[in-house]
C-alpha cells in the first residue's frame, strides 16, 4: 500500500473501463548482460570444437589456445607467441558437456552477484586477472609440465572468493539483493561464521579433487585444483582493486508509485 495516496482501509480505485495492468513478467534467467554474454561465447566456442571441428582440428586448438606450463621453459625463438596469450584464452575452452554444464552453472551463481556489483568492464579485467592468477599458480606448481589446463573454474573460484568479501547474507542486518552489501575487509570476512563455512566447505571439495575422488564426473580427468586454489585467493584477496561503491536502491517516481501497490 502507497501511505501516501491511499487512505486507510481503503482500496485504491482504477479508472472505469481500464482493465487492471498485467504484474510484470519475471524472467527465469535474471542473469547480466555482460554474464549473459560469456555464458554464450563459452556456449559456441564448444559447439564449434564438438560439432564443427575434426579431432586434428580440435588438438590445434587446445595447443594454440590451452595453457601448458612447459611453455615457459622453452625459448621464445624456439617456439610461437601462444604463451602470451594462453594464460587467459585457455579458460573459454572446455573438454566436455559436462565440463561447460558444470562451469556454467556455478558462473551463473557467482558471476551474478559480482558483475551486477562491478559493472561489465571491471568484469572483463577480473576475468582476464583471474585467470592468470590460476594459470601462474597452476604453472609455479606444475613447472615444466607438458600437460594442458583449460575451463573457466579458475575464474569461478575466483568469482567465489570475490563473492565471499560481499555476497554473503549480512549477520543481523537485514536483507537486501547481494550486491548492495557492504564489502567486507579481509579480516571481517574471516570472523563471519556464513563466509567461513563457505570456504572450509570449498576447501575441503577442493582437497578432495587434490587427492583424486571427483566430485562430478567419472573421475578419468585430472583436476587441476592448483588453478581454483590460485583464481579463489586473488579474488578474496584483491577484490577491493574491482569493487566499486554499490547503488543505492532506485526509488520509484510518484506516477510509479501509484500504479505499483502492495
Amino acid at each position: 500500500m502507497n501511505e501516501q495516496t491511499a487512505e486507510p482501509n481503503t482500496a485504491p480505485e482504477l479508472p472505469r473501463g481500464q482493465p487492471p495492468a498485467p504484474p510484470p513478467r519475471v524472467p527465469v534467467f535474471n542473469l547480466p548482460p555482460a554474464l549473459f554474454f560469456s555464458l554464450c561465447l563459452l556456449v559456441a566456442i564448444y559447439a564449434v570444437q564438438a560439432l564443427v571441428l575434426s579431432d586434428g582440428a580440435v588438438e590445434w586448438l587446445f595447443f594454440t589456445f590451452g595453457f601448458i606450463p612447459a611453455r615457459y621453459l622453452i625459448p621464445l625463438s624456439q617456439q610461437g607467441p601462444e604463451l602470451f596469450w594462453t594464460p587467459v584464452t585457455y579458460s573459454l575452452l572446455h573438454g566436455g558437456v559436462e565440463h561447460i554444464v558444470f562451469n556454467a552453472v556455478w558462473l551463473m551463481a557467482f558471476g551474478a552477484p559480482v558483475v551486477r556489483r562491478i559493472g561489465t568492464l571491471r568484469f572483463v579485467l577480473f576475468w582476464l586477472f583471474s585467470s592468470i592468477a590460476s594459470a601462474a599458480l597452476h604453472a609455479a606448481l606444475n613447472w615444466g609440465d607438458i600437460s594442458l589446463l583449460i575451463g573457466a573454474s579458475g575464474v569461478i573460484s575466483g568469482l567465489m572468493g570475490a563473492a565471499c568479501r560481499f555476497a554473503f547474507p549480512p549477520e543481523r542486518q537485514p536483507m537486501q539483493p547481494a550486491h548492495l552489501n557492504a564489502r567486507l575487509s579481509i579480516f571481517e570476512a574471516m570472523k563471519s561464521r556464513t563466509v567461513v563455512i563457505f570456504m572450509l566447505f570449498w576447501l575441503f571439495g577442493n582437497a578432495l579433487i587434490a587427492v583424486g575422488v571427483p566430485l562430478v564426473g567419472d573421475g578419468s580427468q585430472e583436476i587441476a585444483w592448483d588453478a581454483h586454489i590460485g583464481g579463489f585467493v586473488f579474488g578474496f584477496l584483491l577484490f577491493a582493486f574491482f569493487d566499486r561503491a554499490p547503488r543505492p536502491p532506485v526509488e520509484p517516481a510518484e506516477a510509479e508509485k501509484d500504479l505499483l501497490q502492495s
